[in-house]
């Protein structure tokens, strides 16, 4: 395995290499992000990670400064992994004059859910996604289905900028408790993390009431979000919406999703279970 900062010294290895896999993480890496890789490998004959934490994304009251950097312990993964090359620039690198042109994703997907709470969120996706495509030039890009908005805009990023790209989702990797695996579990204390698996709990409730056939979506979203509030979260939306775009009109017949986001002391989760 080897460790590049510099976009030239990458363009360079990778030149003229066929069937890249890539996947774009923030580091500090779990099992969750471990199974990206064994997916990528499965589907390109060069697997490349990039770790980065893109202060794009990153709110001005978000966790940017205290997000967790594992660099050496993230290395160690990936090389057990495989991984062929480990893209690790520093900002000077990705952001060499202030970024003033950016990917700016429809607000019908990107001002909703997620885009309501994080203003801004998903144009710091798309734009540093898009930088990262245009450096690396993957056949295959795998995310995590646990950032199922995310997946979202980047998948309509890829079709609507023709961009030879296969988006690869991936299901959501769960402790024994079902609590979806983050880096930010790492910021609960051991009450919290007690706690933390019913945000998944009452989302699975929705799901396996859906599946049965039950269409009072409007009131489970509310029980579950009033069930959470009297445990001690801050819920910002338990919901149920169209797999295709998230659209909150559903049909009898529509792929749905449930989508959560609530936070427990100061730390915020997210989560998504696609029913059916």
């Amino acid at each position: 395995m080897q460790v590049v900062e510099s976009v030239s010294a990458l363009r360079g290895l990778l030149g003229g290499q066929s069937a890249i896999a890539f996947v774009p993480t923030m580091g500090n890496l779990h099992e969750g992000h471990v199974t990206l890789m064994r997916e990528a490998r499965k589907r390109g004959r060069i697997v490349v990670v990039s770790i980065f934490v893109n202060r794009l994304q990153f709110g001005p009251q978000e966790d940017f400064d205290r997000y967790p950097r594992t660099f050496a312990a993230d290395c160690a993964k990936l090389e057990s992994e495989g991984v062929d090359y480990v893209f690790a620039p520093d900002e000077q690198v990705l952001f060499p004059h202030p970024q003033d042109f950016f990917v700016i994703p429809s607000p019908q997907l990107a001002d909703i859910l997620e885009g309501e709470f994080r203003p801004g969120y998903f144009r710091g996706v798309a734009t540093i996604v898009a930088k990262l495509f245009n450096i690396v030039q993957p056949a295959h890009a795998i995310f995590g289905m646990k950032d199922y908005q995310q997946l979202r805009v980047i998948e309509r990023m890829v079709a609507q900028l023709n961009m030879p790209i296969a988006i690869q989702p991936n299901p959501t990797v769960r402790a024994g408790d079902g609590l979806a695996l983050s880096s930010r579990n790492n910021y609960l204390s051991a009450a919290e993390r007690s706690e933390a698996p019913n945000l998944h709990r009452v989302m699975r409730g929705i799901s396996v009431r859906l599946q049965s056939g039950e269409r009072a979506i409007a009131k489970r979203e509310a029980e579950a979000a009033l069930e959470l509030t009297g445990r001690g979260w801050q819920v910002d939306y338990i919901t149920v919406r169209r797999q295709s775009d998230l659209g909150a009109q559903h049909g009898a017949r529509e792929p749905l999703v449930v989508l959560g986001a609530a936070r427990i002391g100061k730390t915020r989760l997210i989560d998504s279970l696609e029913v059916g």
